[in-house]
């Protein structure tokens, strides 16, 4: 399973337990814009540091904040590499 489809089926999963409605999952979208909250988010990232091991976004580099979804999964790519 690659990382773009556990971060999608992570975000859907959380979404749906949270009862939030998601917008369609495109690498355009903003995540401000996705239907997730930030503790939404907050779960999301706490899950993968559990599945994948990573958390890029503990970094103090605040240039690297995702804007879009297709920014916070190549985070996570990158990450991996």
């Amino acid at each position: 399973m690659s990382i773009r489809s556990i971060i999608l089926e992570r975000v859907t999963m959380i979404a749906e337990q949270q009862g939030k409605q998601l917008a369609p999952l495109t690498d355009e979208l903003p995540l401000l814009n996705s239907g997730l909250d930030s503790l939404c988010i907050a779960i999301v990232v706490a899950n993968l540091d559990d599945e994948l091991g990573l958390d890029p976004l503990s970094s103090d580099d605040q240039s690297a904040f995702p804007v879009t979804l297709g920014d916070f999964i190549r985070l996570y790519e990158d990450a991996a590499a």
